[in-house]
């Protein structure tokens, strides 16, 4: 069996886990369109990390507008349209509002999210990044992206443990779980090879992954 046969193809994981390089590999080696994330186009993120409840609503909703319209697209059968590979997930989109927003604010949140859900399309395969908390700290510093110098690590460990949570109860689309603590896609072809493999062989709902 091959990756082809799935058609749309959703990487996610914390800050950190590498999903944008995964996607990018997967986007090349299936000829599939790349839809990313662009947290650089968000006007409220850097002053989201300096100043948290202040700019969370505004950070959030811009997200969940972006990627539904990014994601809207997909949802329109075409014939000429290839397969697509993602760096984020729609339906998690509530999990960072859950970590920064409460009473009315979550509120609003959430109206537009399941105002917008409908629209979005089901991936055929979702693959979650997981890492140690330490991992994404080191990575997160060493990319050096300006915007995420203020992040700290309990925001980080916040973070990861409501991905764990999420995916531990996740059943909407095929799910492979990947432990990325010794993966280097970026680095090492040999990685990305085996994980494909793995993909390609997949025939239960869910699968784990993890490099000994």
């Amino acid at each position: 069996m091959t990756l082809s046969r799935f058609r749309y193809i959703a990487v996610e994981g914390p800050i950190g886990a590498g999903k944008t390089t995964l996607a990018r590999r997967l986007a090349e080696q299936l000829e599939a369109e790349l839809v990313l994330e662009q947290p650089g186009e968000n006007p409220f993120l850097a002053r989201f990390y300096e100043d948290m409840p202040r700019y969370a609503l505004s950070t959030q909703l811009f997200f969940l507008m972006q990627r539904a319209g990014q994601l809207r697209e997909l949802s329109q059968p075409s014939l000429f349209r290839g397969g697509s590979v993602a760096d984020f997930l729609f339906d998690k989109d509530p999990l960072f509002a859950h970590l920064t927003l409460v009473g009315d604010e979550l509120a609003l949140y959430q109206k537009v999210f399941d105002s917008l859900k409908p629209q979005a399309p089901r991936p055929d395969l979702v693959i979650y990044l997981q890492a140690k908390v330490e991992t994404l700290v080191e990575r997160v510093r060493r990319r050096g992206i300006g915007y995420e110098r203020p992040i700290s690590a309990e925001y980080l460990a916040a973070l990861a443990d409501a991905y764990g949570n999420f995916f531990h109860h996740y059943d909407a689309a095929p799910l492979m779980v990947v432990n990325s603590e010794r993966l280097n896609f970026a680095e090492r072809r040999q990685d990305f090879d085996v994980l494909v493999e793995r993909l390609a062989a997949m025939r239960g709902r869910r699968e784990y992954f993890n490099l000994a």
